[in-house]
């Protein structure tokens, strides 16, 4: 919920449209909520004015939906952020979701196509995959600012699980994690 992803189908050879990644078999909705710092990301428009500590805040809002607040710090110093709702399209798992923000041209309904998929979880939900139906967007968030080498591994190989090529990720700099911009893979 970083931010909501691009409704673009991915493609396979000879033009069928590919199945979207997986989600999680299940998530707890009361164990994602709380603060995720954003490590790495697939670079979208939306996001390219973010420089630094790019966060992601999840909270149960009164309709029994999740109530998103995004923040980052900008490449001017300042501070970039906007408030959203996520709301649960298969109940099933719980992982699949449409993320809305009130004002931002295709993204205000409230209700819509999933657009943010949670495909892989770290034990106790200390890290968390999300890409879009589409692969062209994905997230790599964590509950601390850093990750080990074995922990980075694990990621890599959801990513790839999920149909995506770690190579396009860009790790985020974050205060007291990775301090430059890379491709994940030459991490």
């Amino acid at each position: 919920m970083i931010a909501a992803a691009v409704g673009l189908g991915a493609v396979v050879p000879g033009g069928a449209a590919a199945a979207p990644p997986a989600p999680v078999p299940s998530l707890e909705l009361d164990r994602y909520l709380g603060e995720w710092r954003q490590l790495a990301a697939i670079p979208q428009p939306f996001n390219l004015n973010c420089a630094r500590d790019t966060t992601a805040t999840y909270t149960l809002d009164p309709q029994g939906d999740i109530g998103v607040y995004n923040r980052c710090h900008t490449w001017t110093g300042g501070v970039d952020e906007i408030r959203g709702t996520a709301t649960v399209n298969d109940p099933d798992t719980n992982a699949q979701l449409h993320v809305s923000f009130p004002g931002v041209p295709g993204q205000g309904e409230r209700e819509g196509d999933t657009n943010y998929i949670v495909t892989a979880l770290g034990p106790e939900y200390s890290w968390a995959l999300v890409t879009s139906p589409s692969r062209l967007s994905g997230f790599v968030l964590s509950r601390t600012p850093a990750l080990d080498d074995t922990t980075w591994q694990d990621v890599d190989a959801a990513i790839r699980a999920a149909g995506q090529d770690p190579c396009v990720y860009l790790t985020t700099p974050t205060t007291g994690g990775d301090p430059d911009v890379r491709p994940l893979c030459t991490r």
